[in-house]
This record gives C-alpha cells, structure tokens and sequence, in this order.
C-alpha cells in the first residue's frame, strides 16, 4: 500500500510561481483524478513528486520519503509523465529490457507487462512504426515494469482509440481494487468520470477542489477553475 503526502509544495522560475502551496493526500486503493486548465501546474507537481523537478518549497512525498529516498523507485512507483524518449531503431521489447536491467527486475517482467497493455505482437517492431497510441501502450508498460504500488500518469489516454481508453480505464480501476495508489492527470473530463474514485482540482498553481466524483464533473470544474464564466 502505497500512498502520497504532498505538503506545502510550491515551484517558482523566476517571479513566476507555477505552483503555490499545494497540500494533499493521495490515499490507496483509489484512482484519483488530478485535474486543472492548461498552465495550472499538474505536470510540475507530478514532476516534483517523481524527483524530476526540485520544489522551491514544501514535499512531495512517497509513503513519507522523497522519490530520491526511495530503495527501490521502480518497485514503488510507475511514472508516465510523457510517451517519449524512445530510441526510434528499437523493438519494444528490447526498450522494456534495458529499462529491466537498469532497474535490476525480472527479464520476465518485461514479457508481463507487453501482454498487459496489449503489445505483444508488436514487441519486435521498431519504435519508429508505432502510432501515437502503441507508443502510449509501450510507456505505460514501462510504468508497469516493477509492478508498483504507485501509478503517476499525465494524459495516459493520449493517442488512444476508444477500445484503448477502455482497456486503460479497467487496467486502472484493477489496479486501485488491488489497493494500489493511481494518481492520473487528464483534460478528458468524461474518462475521469468513469474512471475517478476522487478528484483534486488545481487553478493558477493553487488548490481549489477535492473530493469525490461528483455526477457533473464538467460543471463542478467549470465552476472551481471559472472557465464557465470566459468568452
């Protein structure tokens, strides 16, 4: 059971203040759907929590350490922050195990987590004939390689078809039912409907909503962020 703490977080370049003193939990055995408009500061807060970005206050913290503290990052959390930095000339497979041997796991993960996300017949192809959506497949396999007890996933349904965004709304709900962490960041207001257990709203770096998935989810984010009142 894995969960996260975020405390005081804030992140400044410069004068500009992306993020502005979150605090939140993220508890286990849910999918919690981490929400706000373009420039709200979900992928900086994602980033920080994933060691990837140093805050300028505050923690984001996993189970009470720092992504940096943890012994052993890939078995604790599964990251997809972006469905890049894929050597074009690899197969699929071949990318899942160089990840597997950096990060010391099982080779046989690697042919797990290409059956789970539906790759498996393309696991020898290069990565360089992979569409949008294979490409998204193959960066939540990577997530998937240590089985952890976190996911951390901004846009996952990016480039997927509606069969794909279905396949990744149960693989997410399975997960949370198996008391896993699944903390998702998504402009597709109706996926997290269906998906969510809870959402977090933030607005200009800020929190401004938590809570359950309430029945309109696009008027309860209309109404938190203002974008109801523009134009």
């Amino acid at each position: 059971m894995t969960e996260v703490q975020i405390r005081g977080l804030s992140k400044r370049y410069g004068r500009r203040t992306v993020v502005d003193g979150l605090t939140f939990d993220v508890p286990a055995g849910a999918v919690t759907g981490f929400l706000g408009p373009n420039g709200a500061g979900k992928t900086t807060t994602l980033r920080m929590l994933v060691g990837l970005v140093r805050p300028s206050a505050g923690e984001a913290l996993i189970d009470g350490q720092k992504y940096q503290q943890l012994a052993h990052p890939r078995r604790t959390v599964g990251a997809l922050l972006e469905a890049s930095g894929f050597h074009p000339g690899r197969s699929g497979r071949d990318h899942l195990r160089i990840l597997a041997d950096a990060a010391n796991l099982p080779a046989q993960r690697v042919d797990a987590v290409l059956d789970e996300v539906g790759l498996v017949e393309a696991a020898g192809s290069r990565v360089r004939t992979y569409s949008l959506g294979m490409r998204q497949r193959l960066g939540l396999a990577g997530a998937l390689l240590g089985d952890p007890g976190l996911l951390v996933l901004d846009e996952p349904a990016n480039g997927l078809d509606p069969a794909g965004m279905a396949w990744l709304r149960a693989l997410l709900r399975r997960r949370a039912a198996e008391n896993r962490t699944v903390l998702i960041s998504s402009h597709v207001l109706a996926e997290i409907a269906q998906t969510a257990d809870r959402i977090i709203i933030v607005h200009n770096g800020q929190l401004n909503h938590i809570g359950p998935v309430e029945p309109d989810l696009e008027r309860t984010f209309l109404k938190v962020t203002g974008a109801g009142h523009a134009g």
